[in-house]
């Protein structure tokens, strides 16, 4: 398939998403991945990843209510952890759950920070986050969460000026979280609006989406939209097809209004591993995971791929090499049929956090494990790097994992693809 890229798509994307999800399969059956001699000290640039989540506090800040001071001396030291360990690009959660770690004018100042919802924490997270990631030779790749918009199904809990209690038609609670509808198409103007706030007034490198569109599927649950598809699915099938419809929507869209507002900037997505299994679809992966990102999320995120709506992709493959139901070492040959030829560079993120994880299964018990994935992605040409989560584990490294995975493969610093 001959390179599209992001850019040129935006051109002639416009009312062209329902021709575009099929085009290119037929030319996709066909790739096979580009299997590579393992690469040589001389390739300067590799990306090298970490993220840095905010959620619940899972990485930074350590908790909620520390001071300014005490908050930006953490995240500097994540930075400087991401220096040590030879990276050079820090994906940073900015807006966790419907929320900001910047003064936003869309919505509240994240209760991750203060411990309140909506309380200014007396200093700017994401401005001092690409200052000085910057200053340190790091890339700074803004993390958004679309459509979560809290952990909890109380919209009382929310501060009164929340976005989500002035137009409570566009939330919906499923699995013990309240999320914006994704069927609502003021919901996905709002959404985009927000994330582009940021985009317009920092200096970041990249947009960053994670693997939540539609909610993971919980069972007994039901996301309560047929009314929403009863309004706007018209011209289509079913309403699995209107719900991947939005989601391309949202994709196609951002990725437009990156395009328009800097041109500079990259837009990358890290979904889950597996978008649909063969025995599902023969384009799918030999695998036999129990969720699939087109079916289960909507997210038709091979398409994204193959059309180039996107800049990078990088699929969480956080399996080991042999694992049953979603090997490793099946997953990466497959993202990497699907990007070759593409111009959407595919980076493979990485499960640091099971490493030595009590109840994970054996090979995972090996500090070396990561470091085989390392050198299993270096036969794919189209590999061009690998993510870490987390922000955490990259610092704390328990059982040495990541210092092996250093030794192995990063002897020196390298600057990450641009």
């Amino acid at each position: 398939m001959a390179r599209i890229g992001r850019r040129g798509f935006v051109a002639a994307a416009a009312g062209a998403l329902s021709a575009l999800a099929a085009t290119g399969d037929a030319a996709a059956a066909s790739d096979r991945p580009a299997v590579a001699p393992p690469r040589t000290r001389a390739e300067r640039r590799e990306f090298r990843g970490m993220w840095l989540a905010s959620v619940g506090n899972r990485d930074w800040p350590s908790a909620p209510g520390l001071s300014a001071a005490a908050q930006r001396a953490e995240l500097l030291a994540h930075l400087d952890s991401a220096v040590a360990r030879r990276l050079n690009v820090v994906i940073f959660q900015v807006r966790p759950t419907a929320d900001a770690l910047w003064p936003s004018p869309y919505e509240p100042w994240s209760q991750y920070l203060s411990g309140v919802q909506g309380r200014n924490p007396g200093w700017d997270p994401l401005g001092t986050a690409v200052t000085e990631a910057h200053r340190r030779g790091l890339q700074l790749h803004a993390w958004f969460n679309p459509y979560r918009v809290a952990n909890h199904t109380d919209p009382s809990l929310l501060v009164p000026n929340h976005p989500a209690r002035r137009h409570p038609g566009w939330i919906l609670p499923y699995g013990g979280k309240l999320y914006y509808n994704p069927g609502i198409p003021e919901v996905r103007r709002f959404v985009q609006d927000a994330m582009m706030d940021a985009v317009s007034r920092y200096a970041v490198d990249a947009v960053h989406f994670d693997d939540y569109f539609y909610p993971y599927p919980v069972a007994g649950q039901v996301f309560r939209d047929d009314a929403t598809y009863a309004r706007y699915g018209a011209g289509h099938p079913d309403k699995a097809s209107w719900r991947r419809s939005n989601i391309d929507r949202l994709v196609s869209e951002m990725a437009a209004r990156i395009t328009k507002a800097k041109p500079g900037v990259r837009f990358g997505i890290s979904p889950f591993g597996v978008w649909r299994n063969s025995a599902t679809d023969p384009r799918g992966s030999a695998t036999a995971a129990g969720v699939q990102t087109y079916d289960d999320l909507h997210a038709d995120t091979r398409t994204w791929v193959r059309q180039g709506w996107i800049d990078y992709v990088v699929p969480q493959v956080y399996w080991n090499i042999g694992f049953q139901a979603a090997d490793y070492a099946a997953l990466v040959p497959w993202w990497a049929d699907v990007a070759r030829g593409t111009g959407v560079e595919l980076y493979i993120g990485e499960a640091l956090y099971k490493a030595g994880m009590p109840g994970q299964p054996a090979p995972w018990q090996d500090p070396a494990e990561l470091s085989r994935h390392l050198t299993f992605a270096r036969r794919y040409a189209t590999v061009r790097g690998h993510c870490f989560f987390s922000a955490k584990e990259v610092m704390t490294d328990p059982t040495g994992a990541m210092a092996k995975v250093v030794a192995d493969h990063y002897p020196t610093r390298v600057r990450p693809p641009s």
